[in-house]
């Protein structure tokens, strides 16, 4: 894909490379990466002594993920800004486009050899941003095949990522296996967060109604639970707790990316109230509730929890 020259957002980003071609590139370092990744895995399954700007307990694999990513990514050029769950504020690393990560979504399944996956998100104004200023988003899956779902504005995609290697190259080999994704008309699936004894009283009246359509699919890692809803159709959330009114996933790396995705398969993105991505950005790791899925669903959500 060339470079074009263009004018109408410099004032937001000063970017010269076309946004595509940005969000390709930066799509290209996350595969190249997924292999490492992947690889690395099996001595980190540990903590690493560390607590994230959240407070939450930090694992080996999460510190090497995040590393990795940030010297790839800082890299690229037409990528002024990197932020990640794991670092307290957004770095300066050029002149263009803002990546937001979340290395390693669902590290705490390492010690269970569960799902887990890298969530990205790539916006064309500075961090913290609205949803409304993605031009791209997409998460790796480590599941027992590597996957990479890509979203633009031209729809979704879904890619197979293998190490390709022989005797005199090794490399990366990147195969689209679903050139536009959509969900699916018939809702199958769905997937909640937090305790029980802690959603809200609309949330579980909600959720009861739900487990007696469809079929529950919950890994504790949301990239995994979000792959199942976008193959099959349902809803997934995370939402809000009485304990924790404000929800658990963050609204840069995990919510808007997610949301993106979702609604450019065709589904619905939501925080309860309002679209998630016309929620206003606060802080880099802002929390916020999020419902993602099937139209229908999310809209019987919103009656239930107006």
């Amino acid at each position: 894909m060339s470079d074009t020259e263009r004018s109408d957002d410099r004032e937001t980003t000063g970017v010269d490379r076309d946004p595509t071609a940005v969000v390709e590139s930066v799509f290209d370092v996350v595969a190249d990466a997924a292999p490492e990744i992947r690889r690395a895995l099996p001595g980190r399954r540990v903590e690493s002594g560390a607590d994230n700007p959240s407070g939450e307990t930090v694992m080996a694999a999460d510190v090497y993920a995040d590393d990795l990513l940030a010297d790839r990514i800082a890299s690229v050029e037409g990528v002024g800004e990197f932020a990640s769950e794991e670092r307290e504020s957004p770095a300066d690393v050029g002149d263009g486009l803002a990546v937001a990560i979340d290395p390693l979504d669902g590290s705490s399944n390492l010690r269970s050899n569960n799902a887990m996956g890298t969530v990205v998100g790539v916006y064309d104004a500075p961090l913290p941003a609205s949803g409304r200023d993605l031009v791209g988003a997409g998460y790796v899956l480590y599941g027992p095949i590597t996957t990479m779902i890509v979203a633009t504005e031209d729809g979704v995609r879904e890619e197979v990522v293998e190490t390709d290697s022989d005797a005199e190259t090794t490399g990366v080999t990147r195969t689209v296996v679903e050139k536009s994704i959509e969900l699916p008309d018939d809702p199958t699936v769905y997937g909640f967060g937090g305790r029980v004894p802690d959603w809200p009283p609309a949330f579980e009246s909600y959720a009861r109604e739900i487990e007696s359509e469809l079929k529950l699919r919950y890994g504790g890692a949301m990239v995994g639970d979000v792959n199942q809803v976008l193959t099959y159709g349902g809803v997934f959330a995370y939402p809000a707790l009485e304990d924790a009114p404000n929800g658990k996933l963050r609204l840069q790396f995990e919510a808007n990316p997610i949301a993106y995705i979702i609604e450019q398969a065709g589904g619905a993105a939501s925080d309860g109230v309002q679209d998630i991505l016309d929620v206003p950005p606060e802080k880099v790791h802002q929390r916020v509730p999020l419902h993602v899925g099937s139209t229908s669903l999310i809209d019987r959500l919103e009656d239930a929890l107006a």
